[in-house]
């Protein structure tokens, strides 16, 4: 079917990390899978697909959204932004590096949904408590680190430089 759309998949339009994509998808994917298979974006992990654990927190118009349980055409015409957001130039990013000063990453698995749902935070909330911070990253699961220096990371990034 040389230029036609497939039987059962549907166009999609996505702005993510700033470049846009026109794609033909099943209506049944999602997001994270397409993030990760069609556009290669493999930050982002899967991991309990159930939206539970928060491994692929991505901001969908700048909101946390669990990638897994977002259909990718939900997504169709919306703004997305992924971990590799966060980098510029190759450089890490404040909060990549305030993770990587804090210890915060261990097997480094839960690291990219922690990272999106920390940048949210830190856009609604500039200077968040430490309570603040621990209640709201409370929506993803570390196996690894005990927490201290992922709240520590976001803390440290929150403070005027």
């Amino acid at each position: 079917m040389s230029g036609e759309q497939e039987l059962g998949s549907v166009p999609v339009a996505l702005t993510v990390n700033g470049r846009q994509y026109s794609l033909t998808v099943e209506p049944w994917r999602s997001l994270v899978d397409v993030l990760r298979g069609e556009l290669g974006l493999v930050g982002t992990k899967t991991g309990c697909e159930l939206g539970v654990c928060g491994t692929c927190t991505v901001l969908v118009g700048g909101d946390p959204i669990r990638a897994c349980v977002m259909l990718a055409c939900q997504a169709d015409g919306m703004v997305i932004e992924t971990v590799e957001s966060l980098a510029a130039e190759g450089a890490l990013g404040a909060l990549q590096e305030a993770f990587r000063n804090s210890h915060a990453v261990q097997c480094g698995f839960c690291t990219p949904g922690f990272l999106m749902l920390a940048t949210a935070l830190l856009r609604s909330e500039p200077a968040p408590s430490r309570q603040r911070i621990r209640e709201y990253l409370s929506a993803n699961l570390c196996r690894c680190t005990g927490y201290a220096g992922i709240i520590d990371a976001v803390e440290a990034a929150a403070k005027p430089s």
